[in-house]
């Protein structure tokens, strides 16, 4: 039968090694959902049918730090007029352009954008023309007629964007990688 101390100096090398792994666990995954990816619930019919509330996401946290959002990205973004919200909208606008829309169809520059890949119900409504400030971006929901978007508040900064729209994970039969 073996001493207390005997057992001690057997179990201290492996508990240091589980502490020493579940601490540089633990920062690793710190800086993960910190730096690089976040889980975002959808709430609302904004962005039906390609996202339904009670569906979760993954956003790239990271990518925005070596590119500018594009037209069509997916973006997850504190709400101007409440930070403490966040909403989920497609970029539609870039800094330098101007929107206009005419019955429902998007222009860009003067020129019609084709949405018809995301945007599937036929909207209605218009939209003066504006420019896009520098450091902002104009976005809207997929569902535009059940969507508080760029329309009803104006053009999102950029530094309210959190992340890019990466993974849809759940419901697993829903899986998909946004482009």
């Amino acid at each position: 039968m073996q001493t207390l101390p005997a057992m001690k100096k057997k179990l201290s090398p492996a508990l240091r090694q589980i502490v020493e792994t579940a601490a540089l666990t633990a920062v690793i995954f710190v800086f993960l959902v910190t730096f690089v990816i976040q889980g975002y619930k959808v709430y609302g019919s904004c962005m039906e049918p390609n996202l339904y509330t009670g569906e979760r996401l993954l956003g790239n946290k990271f990518v925005y730090h070596f590119e500018k959002p594009a037209r069509g990205d997916v973006v997850v973004f504190r709400y101007p007029p409440n930070p403490h919200k966040v909403f989920i909208k497609r970029v539609i606008g870039l800094p330098g352009e101007t929107v206009e829309i005419h019955k429902g169809k998007v222009h860009i520059n003067g020129h019609r954008i084709d949405e018809h890949i995301y945007v599937r119900n036929v909207p209605h409504g218009d939209f003066p023309r504006q420019k896009i400030p520098e450091s902002h971006i104009f976005v809207l929901g997929d569902n535009r007629d059940e969507s508080n978007d760029s329309r009803s508040w104006g053009v999102l900064p950029l530094d309210n964007i959190q992340a890019k729209a990466w993974v849809r994970y759940w419901p697993f039969s829903r899986l998909a990688m946004f482009r």
